[in-house]
Formats: structure tokens, sequence, C-alpha cells
């Protein structure tokens, strides 16, 4: 493939935070039976998609260096997480995580690039998936998503679920904020 056939290729994204943006924020989340989307969230994913944006979901888990449970666990929760969107005609394209964290037990207790507010999961999206981070979103409810869209050049957008009431005062002025990622992926896809 030519160069330039490479770069025509490469697409725009949603990079969509977990907790508290796509289902309700519970504290360390891993178990099928505790999943609860927030209203509205199938059907904004189904609206991403029908627009031809590729969905990434990207999730600090510090739940795994902690001890808390397992990659295996959470590679379980987002396939039942995939089954539910596909129910509702919707799906994630690419699902990242950083299972780091400082304080976490060994092999995942270190300092990494990938951790948001740091932009190594988007760049990680980006260069797996020829995304054009200029031309993506990174929808979140919390200040750490505004800065790691900031970070990788995306378009911030703040979500006032989960911790974003919270959180707003924190965030840049001019960064949109919307209810929910409903009203975001309305939002998004009339740009």
């Amino acid at each position: 493939m030519s160069n330039s056939n490479r770069f025509d290729a490469i697409k725009p994204a949603v990079f969509l935070d977990r907790d508290g943006t796509l289902n309700v924020e519970k504290n360390y989340l891993y178990r099928a039976e505790d999943f609860e989307f927030i209203p509205g969230a199938p059907e904004a994913v189904r609206m991403l998609n029908r627009a031809g944006l590729f969905v990434v979901v990207l999730t600090n888990q510090s739940g795994i260096a902690r001890g808390y449970y397992s990659e295996a666990d959470l590679h379980q929760l987002h396939r039942h997480i995939d089954t539910m969107l596909a129910a509702a005609d919707a799906r994630v394209d690419a699902w990242y995580y950083c299972p780091h964290h400082p304080e976490g037990q060994e092999p995942y207790r270190h300092v990494c690039d990938c951790r948001k507010p740091l932009p190594g999961m988007l760049f990680q999206a980006a260069a797996e998936h020829g995304i054009d981070l200029s031309r993506s979103w990174m929808v979140g409810d919390k200040a750490i998503d505004v800065e790691a869209s900031g970070a990788a050049g995306c378009r911030p957008l703040l979500v006032l679920t989960g911790y974003g009431a919270f959180e707003q005062a924190q965030v840049p002025a001019g960064v949109p904020c919307c209810a929910d990622l409903l009203e975001a992926a309305k939002l998004i896809t009339t740009v």
C-alpha cells in the first residue's frame, strides 16, 4: 500500500471513558451482575456507529493493580457489555484499559504512560486502528479524560453523569459539557 493510501484510510474515532460515562459509576466494577448502562448509552453508541465513527472505550482499571479482580475478570465484563450492546444493535470497536497503579501490586505497580490523564491509550489505539486523533473526540466524566484528550490532540467533551457534575469546575472554559452520553453523541454527530 502506498503512503497516500495509508493516510487516506485514517479515520476519526470517539473515545469513551467507561465508568460514569457508558455505565453507572460503581467502585471497582468487574462483575456482570453489577453492570448497568447509563440511560441512553446503548442508543448513543449505536448513533456513533451509524455515523461511521470508530468507537473505542478507554478505562483506568487500578482494581487490577490493587488485586481486587483480574484481567480475565475485566475481559469477561467487557464481553458481557459487548453482548448487551449487540442486543441494542450497537458495538464498541476496541477496548483499552490501564491495569497499572504506582501503589498497586507487582507486576502492575509502576508509573506508566497509559493511565489517564496521560494519553498512552489514545496513542496506542490510533496507531493500531489508523485513527486520526485531530478529527476524534474523547468523552468522559472526569477532568483527567479532558486532559488526556488535550495531550493526544483530540476534541474533549465532558458528560455530567458519573463524576462529571462535580468535576465540571476543574475543566477548562470552552470544553463542551453534555448531560449524558446520548446528548454528547447527538452533538458529535451534528458538528
